[in-house]
């Protein structure tokens, strides 16, 4: 019963912990890199990241037996990006990260399938997704710059 409880807990600690590596970072620095076309509006995260963790605390919660540790990992990859890529303006070693960090959510995800945890899959792959689609904002960031 603890993990259950623990690892939500855990996600909106990360969720924390990330949302100050933003407001930390120069934002001039940010605002300088040349972004793809389509790098979204500043806006657009604030909207989906909080949508975004309260799904990954769901399914954290429905699923802390067997996800456990690696969705710590996860967790520790995923809050460790902003500080990467904003508080130290390192793009590239933000890129490696976001490769670790899709790499294990994509096996967290096929086992949510291999579990038959449908409705925990469903809710788990728009992160997945948004992973992903950041990964490649990332790529193209450290290619223009």
């Amino acid at each position: 019963m603890k993990l259950k409880i623990l690892l939500p807990i855990l996600t909106f600690f990360a969720a924390y912990i990330g949302a100050l590596a933003n407001g930390m970072g120069d934002s001039n620095w940010y605002d300088a890199l040349e972004k793809p076309f389509f790098n979204p509006p500043t806006y657009i995260f604030g909207i989906v990241w909080p949508v975004l963790y309260i799904f990954m605390a769901v399914v954290s919660y429905l699923n802390a037996k067997i996800i456990f540790y690696i969705f710590i990992s996860q967790l520790i990859l995923n809050s460790l990006w902003g500080w990467l890529f904003f508080v130290f303006e390192n793009p590239v070693l933000s890129l490696l990260d976001i490769l670790i960090l899709v790499g294990l959510n994509i096996y967290l995800l096929d086992i949510l399938f291999k579990k038959e945890k449908w409705f925990s899959f469903i809710l788990y792959l728009p992160y997945v997704l948004w992973i992903c689609f950041a990964l490649m904002l990332n790529l193209m960031i450290v290619i223009l710059n």
